[in-house]
C-alpha cells in the first residue's frame, strides 16, 4: 500500500453540517477503495493565494491515507465532480507519517498610520487674465 497527502480546499459558504458531509464522503471513499485513512487535519478557513471562483477564501482539509495506487486516480475523479470543492492536490510520499502541522492564525495587518497632508499655500491674490477679444472687425476683402 501507498502513502498519500490528499490537500483539498472547500467552499467556505457550506454550513458545519455540510462541510463535514463532504469531508466524510471522501474518507469513506477511500475505504470503500481497499484505503485507509491515517488523519485528518482540518485546518480552517484560509485566504487563498488567489481569487477562485469569485472566492477570497476557502476552507482547507489535509488528509493522510494509505491505499493501492488506483486509489488517488478515483479520488481525484470525485473530487473534480464535487461542486463544493475548489482545488485538490494528491502527492505520494514515504517514510513516516508526518507531525500534526497546525496553522498559525492569519496575521492581522493593522493600516500603516496616515501623516498628517502639509498646509499647501494658496497666494492671497492671483492674478487675474484678461479676456482676449477675438473678434475683429472683418473687411470687405475677405
Amino acid at each position: 500500500m501507498n502513502q498519500y497527502e490528499v490537500m483539498y480546499v472547500l467552499d467556505p459558504a457550506l454550513d458545519d453540517s455540510a462541510r463535514a458531509e463532504m469531508i466524510n464522503r471522501f474518507s469513506d471513499l477511500v475505504v470503500k477503495n481497499g484505503g485507509e485513512v491515517d488523519r485528518i487535519d482540518e485546518w480552517g478557513k484560509r485566504r487563498l493565494a488567489y481569487v477562485i471562483r469569485y472566492k477570497n477564501e476557502g476552507y482547507y482539509v489535509l488528509m493522510y491515507i494509505k491505499g493501492p495506487s488506483e486509489l488517488p486516480r478515483e479520488l481525484e475523479r470525485n473530487m473534480r465532480i464535487a461542486d463544493n470543492v475548489l482545488r485538490y492536490l494528491v502527492v505520494r510520499y514515504e517514510g513516516e507519517l508526518p507531525a500534526k502541522r497546525e496553522m498559525k492564525p492569519a496575521p492581522v495587518r493593522e493600516a500603516a498610520p496616515v501623516a498628517p497632508a502639509a498646509p499647501v499655500e494658496v497666494p492671497a491674490e492671483a492674478p487675474v487674465a484678461e479676456p482676449v477679444d477675438d473678434e475683429r472687425p472683418v473687411s470687405e476683402a475677405e
